[in-house]
């Protein structure tokens, strides 16, 4: 697939994300989905699945390739589709939430890493990236605050203050759950700055790659 072919594909696809919370959606297996890199363009991509409430890891599945669609901003999600849903097809637990290294709504074309998952697997899906999309201001400093992030008059997500002291996170809808619900299950997840679903899929896979 072509760069522009990925783009007409992200427009064909970005009228099917729900930005609605499913009625009666019970979070009790939360999964996160990293994707990390080596120097010689080896890709790991892992998944663990998170018992929600305790945090337990439950089950966990790494796929290792090689990045096959160049990287190129606004179509990040092409490299890291086919490793992670293969290692989907591994996990033995069904999660009830994805929650991705990476950008939802907040993109250029609103279909980012998050909304294209959740949409290829009719699951609910969130991102969470460690960087904004654009400018935003600093939530305070309190856990759970939060700012709207703001693209074209229109709101993407939220910067949300997951701990006291820490830089905020970057959160935005990417399938089958509305932002507030979306913040809600973040924060379930977060002990550190970061999800731990999306700590332990990273050393799961920067493991795989040693």
């Amino acid at each position: 697939m072509t760069p522009e072919e990925a783009i007409a594909e992200q427009e064909r696809l970005r009228p099917s994300v729900s930005t609605r919370t499913d009625p009666g959606l019970v979070v009790r297996h939360v999964a996160g989905l990293d994707v990390s890199y080596a120097d010689d363009d080896r890709l790991a991509a892992a998944i663990v699945v998170l018992d929600a409430e305790s945090l337990r890891t439950v089950d966990s599945a790494v796929v290792t390739g090689k990045a096959d669609f160049p990287y190129v901003p606004g179509l990040f999600a092409f490299r890291e589709l086919p490793s992670l849903l293969e290692a989907m097809e591994k996990l033995t637990v069904t999660p009830d939430l994805l929650v991705c290294d990476g950008q939802g709504l907040a993109h250029p074309r609103r279909f980012g890493l998050a909304c294209h998952l959740g949409v290829l697997t009719d699951m609910p899906s969130v991102g969470v990236a460690k960087t904004p999309m654009g400018p935003f201001s600093m939530p305070d400093d309190v856990r759970g605050a939060y700012t709207d992030l703001v693209d074209n008059g229109e709101v993407v997500g939220r910067a949300l203050r997951t701990r006291e002291g820490v830089k905020p996170v970057f959160v935005s809808v990417g399938h089958r759950i509305d932002l507030d619900r979306a913040c809600a299950e973040v924060l379930r997840v977060c002990v550190t700055r970061i999800p731990e679903t999306t700590r332990r899929s990273d050393a799961l896979g920067r493991a795989q790659l040693k």
